[in-house]
């Protein structure tokens, strides 16, 4: 018994130094045992309680064989082997025990390392995707700005334009009245002339039947 618990103490201090010194993939391979160890939960804590009782049955022994020398005022060479096998095996079992709690507990942290490895490795792509998003929104609104300022230059241009041909129109408008009043002015002048030229004509028939009547 006393053999088979020092073999198991070591074995856990040569996990728990796996553990906590990473060699090669001995870690992960640790890792992986636990992982499947702890699938067998129900085994695990079956053995656990089992040892607690034997634990709690040696420190029982123990104090009865003390309380048996404190009656009768000195232990027997028999009592003293037998308390001093109680008591290594006690401290080797609570020694095992402990040993397994803190692998069970360097196991669950170390878990908790490699998750939060993983997600920082997901969240540092995530954080480089966003950067380049934005560089590419940025590019797109350093782009979005210049078709706006040529746009505007465009707009500025046609704006120009129109004036001009607004101030031509009201040139070439001006011109068309004056035109027009100059038409019109000719058209009376034109009209007057009939008249006079219709006034002369009656004259002329006028002298010519006068003349004939002479």
């Amino acid at each position: 018994m006393i053999q088979l618990l020092f073999f198991l103490v070591f074995a856990e201090a040569f996990v728990g130094f796996l553990l906590m010194v990473k060699i090669g993939p001995l870690r992960e391979l640790v890792m992986n045992g636990l992982d499947q160890v702890k699938m067998r939960k129900g085994t695990v804590l079956t053995i656990a309680g089992t040892m607690s009782v034997i634990l709690f049955s040696n420190w029982v022994s123990i104090v009865k064989i003390q309380n048996k020398g404190a009656k009768i005022g000195t232990m027997t060479p028999m009592d003293q082997v037998l308390w001093r096998t109680h008591l290594l095996e006690a401290s080797l079992m609570g020694f095992s025990l402990y040993l397994g709690f803190l692998i069970d507990r360097m196991h669950h942290h170390l878990q908790k390392l490699i998750n939060l490895r993983r997600n920082g490795g997901s969240s540092k792509q995530e954080v480089e995707k966003l950067e380049a998003e934005k560089l590419q929104l940025k590019e797109n609104e350093e782009k979005a700005k210049e078709e706006i300022k040529r746009l505007q230059k465009e707009m500025s241009s046609l704006s120009e334009s129109l004036k001009k041909l607004k101030l031509e129109s009201k040139e070439k408008d001006k011109k068309i009245e004056t035109a027009e009043a100059h038409v019109a002015s000719l058209q009376k002048q034109s009209a007057d002339l009939l008249l006079e030229y219709d006034r002369l004509l009656e004259d002329n028939q006028t002298l010519q039947s006068q003349t004939r009547n002479r």
